[in-house]
């Protein structure tokens, strides 16, 4: 039988406020299809320090950054735009920890929405702050008059992304007022909405499985297609930990004579 691979997810986070607690929380839309792609998925709330960020990695094989609030343009030296709405700082910490260990671990790694605006800024690329402004010509990437937000994709046929979709129309879930302008080293675009706007990305790095989408295959209005990237990168997890050395302890990774 084969073994599901632990898959770590971020989970956003709410401070208190008058009557209501502070909680973290997640769509069910990620983890379950984590768990649909046969992986096991580990909701991780906002860490406060390195040490127990590394604990958590020590424990998962793969990780999974979740959509949400905007990332803070002040955290990597830009003004703060009327439009940006930051996500907790709370949140926004633990997840810049997060991919800066995974990044030196090249533990595999897939970004939705700000997850992936969160690789690319980490590796080096930076963001448009509002695509109305930065972009005028760019279509509308929120859709008043539809619920899912659906908008057509051009592919890189020679992709993860083309790989999953191949040929023919595609529409896909995307709602955002920030998008991706410089990519980061070590990146390339597999995926764009018709206007230009950037909607995926994937590592060109040998050593590291590193994908971003700013759509939503999670969403309720996912295709079967959509459904196959989360198989892509469970895949992926599941390969790397076969290459992976042994480890003390893990009946999985023991030799037979």
């Amino acid at each position: 039988m084969t073994r599901k691979p632990l898959i770590g997810l971020n989970a956003d986070f709410r401070a208190a406020a008058r009557s209501t607690p502070a909680f973290a929380y997640i769509a069910s839309g990620y983890y379950q299809a984590i768990i649909n792609a046969g992986g096991i998925p580990v909701l991780v709330p906002p860490q406060a320090d390195e040490e127990s960020v590394s604990r958590v990695l020590d424990a998962v094989e793969g990780f999974l950054f979740i959509g949400g609030g905007d990332l803070d343009p002040r955290n990597d030296g830009f003004m703060l735009h009327p439009s940006v709405h930051p996500m907790d700082a709370a949140r926004e910490a633990s997840d810049r920890m997060l991919m800066a260990e995974i990044a030196e671990r090249r533990m595999p790694v897939f970004g939705i929405g700000v997850g992936m605006q969160l690789i690319n800024v980490q590796q080096g690329g930076n963001l448009f702050l509002h695509i109305k402004e930065d972009l005028p010509e760019a279509v509308p990437h929120f859709d008043a008059q539809d619920v899912n937000h659906r908008h057509t994709l051009n592919v890189e046929s020679d992709s993860l992304i083309g790989r999953v979709y191949g040929d023919g129309e595609i529409r896909v879930t995307s709602r955002h007022h920030m998008a991706i302008d410089e990519v980061a080293p070590g990146f390339r675009v597999t995926a764009r909405c018709p206007d230009g706007v950037i909607e995926a990305i994937e590592s060109e790095m040998i050593d590291w499985f590193a994908l971003g989408t700013q759509f939503h295959p999670e969403s309720e209005a996912a295709s079967a297609l959509d459904i196959r990237i989360f198989e892509e990168f469970v895949d992926a997890v599941r390969d790397r930990n076969q290459d992976a050395p042994a480890k003390e302890g893990d009946e999985a990774y023991r030799l037979v004579a």
